[in-house]
């Protein structure tokens, strides 16, 4: 079983800069692929970036040079750099852990975080 929990997430206005972690328990974190997905209210969820296991990253095309993942394998834990921020980007984000990697899908996540809000104002 693993445990995975958001923090840092917060309201923001339009420009602006957030640091989203997630930290895990679990004793084969290396073994995980890892996301994080988001969901504004009236949509569904989608996901925002993926990390592999050796750390090669992929980004959905509407945060690709604005949002950074990357993982420590030491600390268990996947962050979100998010920078130049958008009100479209308000939603909640949730972090995701599985061992299959390299979907968008949220189907191939087994562990799912509580979610942290992110609000962004213009």
């Amino acid at each position: 079983q693993v445990q995975l929990v958001e923090s840092g997430g917060g309201s923001v206005q339009a420009g602006g800069s957030l640091r989203l972690s997630c930290a895990a328990s679990t004793y084969d974190y290396r073994t995980l692929c890892m996301a994080w997905f988001r969901q504004a209210p009236g949509k569904e969820r989608e996901g925002v970036a993926l990390i592999y296991r050796l750390s090669n990253t992929y980004y959905d095309a509407s945060v690709k040079g604005r949002f950074t993942i990357s993982r420590d394998n030491d600390k268990k834990t996947v962050s979100l750099q998010m920078n130049s921020l958008k009100p479209e980007d308000t939603a909640m984000y949730y972090c995701a852990a599985g061992t299959s990697c390299g979907s968008w899908s949220q189907s191939a996540y087994n562990y799912w975080g509580q979610g942290t809000q992110v609000t962004v104002s213009s």
